[in-house]
């Protein structure tokens, strides 16, 4: 009977963690990427609405209505649960649409929720809280727009000729061969909401062209729908603002102007250019370390499923915002339903109005759409396996891009643990140690100069690390000596700017359950009289719990005090020691606030508090 009783104890727990798994890959596919053929027939679906008048998104006028971005939206997360954790039928798949409507009385952008998939039926507006409207103005920029600015810029260089090519040495905008001017072009595109008006500084068209402004920036007023109408408001010039290009241009044959002369570089002598310059110390002809795996990979993916060492999580990369990962599972027991890339932000400072004006806020240009191919052995070791995506982005058909994603283990090169245990006789009692190895769920977003580098990595011992790297280009702007006040000069005529990268994920952690509690924990001191010596004293650190109620009392203001410990439990489940089980967030950052309460851009990134 005893037997009996361990081998049914035994099947139970088998059984239910073998249904949790089934349940948790049952379960992923509500999280995965719209698929190629979802986002042909959500754009053949919505195109057959006679109403909106939907025509492409790369005709040449502003003045249409067309398909922004489409991108999978999430289920309800009680919905979502029923087949995560009982293996119920998954909710109807649905998708988020953003329709621009420039061809009307009162253009807007408006989005809507398309299903169910794979074949819509209906649609319904998404509103916002207060069901304020997005204004036109707001909008993203697109090809087609910039393919106008574009046009805009070829008049104004053509009437700075002269000065244009006199800066640079020989440099201009058209007809240059090897020799060509481009832009970049500044967000947010204006100082009060309604505005459309952007700073755009002119670079010589060379590798790395982000750190090669030349002195010239002019503010471009594109708010109608007609480009013929669109102006320029102000140019700045060797450290003067002007009212027009052509006053510019008189000032400067007239010597009212000091000219500016910048140093010219060949192809050998570019400071922006990756190909590596000088004398290394490393020898170049003989290979350093890679990564092997001498039987294959030790996980396992079955398209947006992923399991390794105890882990299971569904993954997808959000078209507007990036990598995400959903029921995020160890040893079968569910740590967290969702920790997902949500925003990235890049504020900076400056004396010219490029860079005063600069405050990017990323997933206005679609940062996940912004997944570009990986390289192996680069990116990802060689042994990574690599995975397309695909995005519908300002586009009139899904984009393909190749190899985006990476999935592999590596090791850390440090041991998870270990111990000498020395007898102090010149030998040991016992060496124990355990080999380090995690899996890397990465992908990039290359946001115009800024390569971000994002990962997850999942530890053997139940930790989950997110991270982010940036490297890529600085934003730089033209040197100044003002500009010292702002920043660092990194060449002749270049200023690297003061700014602070902010990124923000939501997390969502259920721990043993939905009903989590939260506590911060810090060490204070305690004095008391010594058990074992009467006549001394003790002074030693003590655990302070403080358990917080409300979201307001467990939001922490940047520059205050952070607590030492931040610590999710479940209190109505305990381990074999009698603790709540729960997880610590280790927060390793030193970023600050980048402006003052309620300034203007602060309110658009209220998170960031």
């Amino acid at each position: 009977m005893k037997v009996l009783f361990m081998l049914q104890l035994v099947c139970l727990a088998g059984c239910s963690t073998s249904r949790g798994r089934e349940w948790a890959h049952h379960g992923a596919p509500m999280f995965s990427d719209l698929t190629v053929q979802e986002m042909k027939v959500i754009r053949a679906y919505m195109h057959g609405i006679p109403e909106m008048k939907l025509t492409d998104a790369r005709s040449k006028t502003l003045r249409r209505n067309s398909i922004l971005l489409m991108e999978l939206h999430l289920p309800k997360k009680h919905e979502a649960l029923k087949a995560l954790d009982r293996g119920w039928a998954k909710p109807p798949r649905q998708a988020r649409v953003i329709i621009q409507f420039g061809n009307q009385t009162k253009p807007n952008i408006t989005e809507y929720i398309v299903g169910p998939l794979p074949s819509p039926r209906s649609h319904k507006v998404r509103t916002f809280k207060g069901e304020k409207p997005v204004q036109f103005e707001s909008r993203p920029i697109t090809i087609v727009e910039y393919d106008h600015l574009e046009n805009l810029l070829k008049k104004i260089a053509a009437q700075a000729h002269k000065l244009l090519f006199e800066t640079t040495g020989g440099f201009s905008y058209t007809n240059c061969s090897n020799r060509c001017l481009t832009f970049s072009d500044i967000a947010p595109r204006g100082l009060a909401p309604g505005e459309r008006r952007t700073w755009i500084m002119l670079q010589k068209f060379v590798e790395g062209y982000f750190i090669h402004p030349i002195g010239f920036e002019v503010l471009v007023n594109h708010q109608d729908l007609d480009p013929a109408k669109w102006t320029v408001e102000k140019v700045w010039y060797n450290s003067m603002y002007f009212d027009s290009v052509e006053e510019l241009v008189e000032k400067y044959k007239s010597g009212e102007v000091e000219k500016l002369k910048l140093p010219d570089h060949n192809d050998e002598d570019l400071y922006s250019t990756y190909i590596p310059r000088g004398h290394s110390h490393t020898p170049t002809n003989i290979h350093g370390p890679k990564l092997v795996e001498p039987q294959g990979h030790r996980y396992y993916i079955d398209r947006n499923f992923v399991e390794y060492a105890g882990w299971s999580f569904a993954y997808r990369v959000r078209s507007s915002a990036g990598l995400q990962v959903f029921d995020l599972r160890y040893n079968g027991e569910r740590i967290a339903y969702e920790i997902s890339l949500q925003e990235a932000i890049a504020f900076y400072a400056g004396d010219t109005p490029a860079a005063m004006q600069t405050k990017y806020i990323d997933a206005g240009w679609a940062m996940g759409t912004s997944t570009y191919e990986l390289a192996p052995g680069i990116d990802c070791p060689e042994i990574a396996t690599f995975i397309d995506l695909y995005h519908y982005f300002d586009t009139d058909k899904p984009l393909l891009h190749k190899n985006a994603l990476c999935i592999f283990e590596m090791t850390t090169a440090m041991p998870l643990r270990r111990h000498f245990n020395s007898n102090f006789q010149g030998g040991y009692n016992f060496f124990g140690g355990l080999e380090n190895t995690v899996l890397v769920l990465r992908t990039t977003s290359t946001v115009y100069n800024y390569d971000y580098i994002w990962d997850f990595l999942f530890y053997p011992n139940g930790v989950v690390e997110v991270k982010v790297s940036a490297t890529g280009y600085i934003h730089a702007t033209f040197f100044t000596p003002n500009g010292l006040n702002y920043g660092t000069r990194v060449y002749d005529y270049v200023l690297g700017n003061l700014h602070t990268h902010l990124i923000h994920y939501k997390v969502d952690l259920d721990i043993a359950g939905r009903e989590n509690s939260f506590e911060t924990i810090d060490l204070k001191y305690v004095n008391f009289t010594n058990p074992w010596s009467p006549k001394d004293s003790i002074v030693q650190s003590k655990l302070h719990r403080t358990e917080h109620k409300t979201e307001r009392s467990a939001a922490f203001r940047f520059g205050k005090k952070f607590p030492r410990y931040v610590h999710f439990f479940n209190p109505n489940e305990k381990n074999k020691w009698g603790h709540q089980k729960g997880y610590r967030i280790q927060f390793n950052s030193h970023a600050h606030s980048v402006l003052p309460k309620g300034w203007k851009e602060e309110v658009g990134i209220s998170w960031s508090r």
